[in-house]
């Protein structure tokens, strides 16, 4: 199925990209491999910020993390132009700000994977690891990078 068809059905609309906030590239080719810097919680411009068992719910950092996946999705589209060229979701690695005794990192990111899934099917599945962090950049809850395979 095309991609741009299953995200009008999921009503996804894709935001313009993030720009980068420091001396990086949002994406980074290597052979057909993309390389996606970390994608912060910013939706519409604004900041979704605060640590998870502090005065977040997992529900909310899902959410988070959903919105992370969105921005990754406009990242890949500014670079490639066209999100068919999309082969698979290699992994992703993605952190969760906390509190210290906050252990439901992997149900957070959940919302971020099931993105993927959702938009690229079996394709979107991919190997991951769920970090806890007491900080991240501007205070966001979630920051997810990933690494996705593209047709040569």
């Amino acid at each position: 199925m095309d991609v741009y068809e299953r995200l009008k059905e999921l009503n996804i609309a894709l935001p313009e990209g993030l720009a980068a906030g420091g001396l990086y590239r949002p994406v980074n080719q290597t052979g057909n491999l993309l390389f996606v810097s970390g994608q912060g919680s910013i939706d519409g411009g604004k900041q979704l910020t605060g640590r998870l068992g502090v005065n977040l719910s997992v529900e909310e950092g899902q959410a988070a993390a959903k919105v992370c996946a969105i921005n990754t999705l406009s990242a890949l589209q500014a670079y490639l132009g066209d999100l068919n060229k999309i082969k698979k979701c290699v992994k992703i690695l993605a952190f969760v700000a906390g509190s210290d005794d906050f252990t439901g990192q992997a149900q957070v990111v959940n919302g971020c994977s099931q993105v993927f899934i959702d938009v690229f099917g079996d394709a979107g599945r991919h190997a991951r690891s769920a970090i806890g962090t007491n900080s991240l950049p501007l205070g966001l809850a979630v920051e997810v990078e990933s690494i996705w395979e593209i047709e040569e």
